[in-house]
Parts: structure tokens; sequence; C-alpha cells
């Protein structure tokens, strides 16, 4: 749904933007038409497939809170007249024991433990409260992005992912409350076995004996999922965890 000629153009921001769920997000909403602001750990990649350039990428480590606030400055800069339709926290991290092995409770060290909840659950609260007036201007939507590691003991997520994404679907209820009395709807999606570069060995396993559908999801079924909660279609929709699984956990 492209935006009509007599509307100013929407504009969303998407944290981890580089690959995955957050690069099919970006062409869905690129390609609709709206204006695309990226922040990730890494320079604006001149790959990238949208029309975008280094002016809507902002480079900020997320584990890094005073980075963070430097990088909220430097959107509200950015966002011409003032208004944020939608706000996407998708970045996330999930460190591997090694040879890539599940860090469990036991087994993870408190730095982890606290890098991880800085990325997956501080700076998802951070963007959304620094950037409120810009999206309570435009009634616009915020989408966080949990997990289904967050409800369910899995068998790759390490224990501080699992409980940061767990963290984080009980955060979206609260912003619904908080927000959505300023004209903000928050929700969140728990997307499960997608195809991307991150999918563990053994991936296969789950997607025969749990997944009904039989196959993994892909990014951009995840992508046209976070595009309905920052449009129209979901107008009364606040404070929901939309879990995209193909019914692994029926």
């Amino acid at each position: 749904m492209a935006t009509s000629s007599n509307q100013p153009r929407r504009t969303m921001l998407l944290t981890g933007a580089s690959r995955g769920i957050g690069h099919a997000t970006v062409i869905r909403f690129s390609s609709a038409g709206w204006r695309v602001l990226t922040c990730s750990r890494h320079p604006f990649p001149e790959e990238c497939p949208w029309g975008a350039g280094p002016e809507d990428h902002v480079q900020v480590d997320l584990s890094d809170p005073q980075d963070t606030l430097r990088a909220i400055a430097e959107i509200k800069q950015r966002i011409d007249g003032g208004e944020l339709h939608a706000l996407v926290n998708n970045a996330a991290i999930s460190p591997k024991g090694t040879g890539g092995a599940r860090l469990g409770t036991v087994d993870t060290d408190l730095d982890t433990w606290n890098h991880v909840f800085r990325v997956n659950f501080f700076a998802p609260i951070m963007m959304a409260r620094g950037l409120i007036k810009e999206l309570k201007a435009a009634k616009g939507s915020v989408v966080n992005v949990t997990s289904i590691a967050g409800s369910r003991v899995h068998p790759f997520a390490g224990a501080a992912y699992a409980t940061s994404k767990a963290a984080l679907a009980a955060l979206t209820r609260e912003m619904a409350s908080d927000f959505g009395r300023v004209g903000v709807r928050v929700n969140s999606i728990a997307p499960g076995e997608i195809d991307t570069s991150i999918l563990s060995p053994g991936t296969e396993k789950i997607v025969q004996e749990q997944i009904p559908m039989q196959r993994l999801g892909t990014p951009d079924e995840v992508a046209k999922i976070i595009y309905v909660l920052c449009t129209e279609t979901s107008s009364y929709v606040n404070g929901a965890e939309i879990h995209i699984n193909g019914g692994q956990h029926v």
C-alpha cells in the first residue's frame, strides 16, 4: 500500500537492518513508499537493494547506553517534520559457547547476561522513550521483535537471549498501556524458525517433528506482519504478541 500523492511520506525506524528479518522489513516498507531509517552496529551496506543511502543510516552500539542516547539525538535531527510513524525494535544478539554450543543458565557469565539485556531489552525501551514525541505526533506504532524462545525452552537459543525476549514481551504490554494513552500502539511479533543466516544445525529436525506446516518461515512472511502492525489494518491492535511459527507449539 503506497502512500498517495496528497499524503506526506511516512517514516519508519528499524534497528538491526543488515540481514534476515530486518533486511526483509526494509524492503517491504521501502516498496510501499515509506522513508526507512536504519540503525545497526555496521556502516551502511552499499549492496542494500533499497533506495535509502547513508543519510538514512545511523551506526550505533545498542549495548552502550550512551551511544544509544547519541543515536537517538541524531535520529531526531534526521526526521523531517518531527513525525515517526513506526519504530521496529529488531536488533538482538544471541551469544553461543565454544563451537556454537547453547549457553544455559549455569554457564552464562554475568557480563554476557548484561550485554544481551542491554541490546535485546533496554535498547528498545530507550529508543521508544527517546522518540515518544515523534511517535505521538504521527499517532505511530511500535513493534518489538520477540521470539518463540521467549515462551518455551529452545534447543538452540541460549538462556540470556530467551529471558531477554520474554522480558521484551512483558515490556510490550507495559508500553501498550503507557504509550496507548498518547495514541501510539505497541505490539510484538514472536518469530519461530525463520530461514535466515542465524539458523543452527539441527533446525531441520525441528521442522520435521514440530512444525505442522513442515517448512521454515521466510523473512518476508515476518516482514508482512510487521507492516500490518504499522498500518491502519491493525488500528485497534495494542499490546498483542503475534506468533509467526507455522503452528510449532500447537
